[in-house]
């Protein structure tokens, strides 16, 4: 991001920001936009983009730093960890696990839907 600019992102409301920024910051990661031991945004950096307030952006990296997907370096700025995608991967498969296809299976047993059935509907998901 250039000095300056702004990123319009549309904060969910039934979220907290800092998870939110903590997410945004995840999806970077896996996408590429940061690899491990490169450095991200200065907290500064993420305020002005995202124009929110700079403790919200220190709440969001200190949920990341605690997860160990981030690392700080003295005087430096905060980076990757190594293992940081395999890490966020595990988390996040746990999760959709947990809450996603537990609350589908939930909703599809009070259709009376078949497993096959609910596999059909994702492959024609996927395809979509």
């Amino acid at each position: 991001m250039l000095s300056g600019e702004v990123m319009n992102v549309t904060f969910d409301e039934k979220q907290p920001i800092f998870q939110q920024v903590a997410d945004i910051i995840e999806d970077d990661i896996l996408n590429g936009t940061y690899r491990e031991d490169e450095q991200i945004l200065s907290v500064a950096q993420f305020s002005q983009l995202f124009q929110i307030n700079p403790a919200t952006v220190v709440k969001g990296i200190g949920l990341l730093v605690n997860e160990e997907i981030l690392y700080k370096k003295r005087g430096l700025g905060m980076y990757v960890s190594s293992d940081a995608k395999q890490k966020i991967k595990n988390q996040r498969r746990n999760r959709f696990y947990k809450e996603l296809l537990s609350n589908l299976i939930c909703e599809a047993d009070k259709l009376e839907l078949a497993t096959e059935e609910i596999i059909e509907m994702i492959k024609q998901l996927r395809k979509e």
